[in-house]
């Protein structure tokens, strides 16, 4: 795991700024509950789907939840720069990454996967940013 060590500060990369990124995202306390009925819905410990939408394709559904779910502890690492968050931040980005890397027809922004960014959370900016332009998830 790489260790994003200037996570916060906004640098040339293409990826809007870290605030600009979320400002069409449902509060925090929302998001949270959202992602843990979405990780619920993927371990299968809850039957039928948490959003109205009609189903995606289950490589389509499992980025979603790893956008959303890396999204959101970027968010959180926004706000509570300490280790544990920083740390949590980093690597759900870069399991994003890593899925966006097998499946390069699912990113939306102007860097791929495969494109050097300075930092994975920038990535997660980019493709949230794209995703929420694109798709409107509930508020």
């Amino acid at each position: 795991m790489t260790m994003d060590v200037t996570p916060n500060r906004h640098e040339d990369t293409g990826a809007p700024p870290e605030r600009e990124a979320y400002t069409h995202a449902p509060d925090l306390r929302r998001e949270i509950h959202h992602v843990l009925a979405l990780d619920t819905e993927h371990d299968g410990r809850q039957t039928q789907p948490v959003t109205h939408h009609p189903p995606l394709d289950p490589t389509a559904a499992e980025r979603t939840r790893l956008l959303r779910r890396a999204a959101l502890m970027d968010r959180i690492a926004l706000n509570d720069p300490r280790p544990g968050p920083l740390a949590a931040a980093t690597e759900t980005a870069e399991q994003l990454l890593h899925h966006d890397h097998h499946h390069p027809h699912h990113t939306a922004g102007p860097h791929h996967p495969d494109t050097p960014t300075p930092t994975p959370r920038s990535y997660v900016r980019q493709e949230y940013t794209a995703w929420t332009t694109t798709t409107h998830p509930e508020t």
